[in-house]
């Protein structure tokens, strides 16, 4: 079965106004899947866009019909980046007659644009389908890391039914689990309570409040470079800079760090996808939503045209290694420093008996984090991946 047969066209009076049709849109050139003839040629494709109107899910419920067009409509009214990538447009997944068909459907796609090394942009839907995005991995038996944004902690109970706020708790119960990490970004305490807060430190989880992240958003960029894929609730932005979402807040991120973690992520050789959630398109009146997430993804794109190919594993020798010790000398830490982007990273104790963790003995890390060690002190990050690994 063909991922084509789980999507629709789009309809391409959508794309009728004078801002598509100059040579220098986003739109001019691309690749959009707008009838049964022509959908793109997924070789060679980089990026593929997916839209998923779902939101049986959603918790509470709202209306996400014909979310992924507005979005798309403002993506394509952009002007194109100055280097081309090669991206594609796969319409809409058809709504199966459950909420569980659409996510299989999901899952279906998504495993096949992991296997042709495509990075997808899932736009529209509730944050349930964060499950599935994560079960594409599982059909490819790879242990991933999971970045949220979100001012919640979606745990739920282990008894309560698969839903945007529960999508989390389901994912880190799944068994055999592929999960190495969680972190998550822009929390806000007063919306999850302290309970909350130490579960996720005593899961060796990274938590970090809204207010770190507005602060000090370049140290965020660590964070958000360990991440195979990320799932964003638009409610964590403030409702000032995005005020149709499904549970929108007077507090919460600024748009222009949304958009600068959004590069951060382009520019992350590790990175592997995206779904932006939780938009409530009949509250959109003016499409300012639209247009930020349609912005949030152009950034990111840029971030993705961008990216320096260096990680540890892929060019060990375009780093300079650093030694530290800690633990009043017992312990080692090696730290790499890329010699193209000036980027850090911490390297893990190997150990033999977890091949499937491989990949995740390098650990992304910040500048403060060698001068952390240099003190004898043990940086968080690498104690909370070692804890992981043992």
């Amino acid at each position: 079965m063909s991922i084509k047969d789980f999507l629709s066209p789009i309809n391409p009076e959508l794309f009728d106004g004078e801002q598509y049709k100059i040579s220098d849109s986003f739109y001019s050139g691309s690749k959009i899947f707008t009838s049964a003839e022509n959908f793109p040629d997924l070789q060679d494709a980089k990026v593929a866009l997916i839209g998923v109107d779902e939101s049986r899910g959603a918790n509470p419920k709202y209306d996400t019909a014909g979310a992924a067009d507005a979005i798309r409509k403002k993506v394509y009214s952009l002007k194109k980046h100055a280097s081309r990538i090669n991206f594609v447009d796969v319409g809409n997944i058809i709504p199966g007659h459950k909420v569980n068909d659409t996510s299989i459907a999901l899952t279906s796609i998504l495993t096949e644009l992991n296997q042709k090394n495509i990075i997808p942009i899932i736009i529209g839907g509730s944050q349930d389908l964060t499950f599935a995005h994560y079960q594409s991995f599982k059909q490819i038996d790879q242990i991933i890391n999971i970045v949220g944004i979100d001012s919640k902690f979606d745990l739920g109970m282990p008894t309560d039914a698969l839903s945007s706020s529960t999508y989390l708790g389901k994912i880190i119960l799944d068994q055999p689990n592929y999960l190495f990490n969680y972190s998550q970004l822009a929390y806000q305490t007063y919306l999850v309570g302290q309970q909350a807060v130490d579960m996720m430190h005593n899961l060796y989880f990274d938590t970090y409040r809204l207010g770190v992240v507005n602060s000090e958003i370049k140290e965020c960029e660590p964070i958000i470079r360990n991440a195979d894929i990320i799932s964003f609730d638009l409610s964590s932005i403030r409702q000032s800079d995005a005020p149709a979402t499904s549970d929108p807040s007077p507090n919460g991120l600024y748009g222009e760090h949304a958009c600068q973690l959004m590069q951060y992520a382009g520019m992350s050789d590790k990175f592997t996808g995206i779904g932006f959630y939780e938009y409530n398109v009949s509250v959109d009146a003016t499409l300012q939503t639209a247009s930020l997430v349609s912005q949030m993804i152009w950034y990111l794109m840029e971030g993705i045209i961008n990216r320096k190919k260096d990680l540890p594993e892929i060019n060990p020798n375009s780093f300079t290694i650093y030694r530290s010790t800690i633990n009043e000398g017992k312990q080692t830490v090696n730290f790499l420093k890329s010699n193209k982007t000036g980027r850090w990273w911490m390297e893990l104790p190997m150990q033999e008996t977890k091949k499937k963790l491989t990949r995740h003995h390098f650990i992304p890390c910040s500048h403060a984090d060698y001068l952390t060690a240099c003190n004898n002190e043990i940086p968080e990050r690498w104690w909370q991946a070692l804890q992981k690994l043992s």
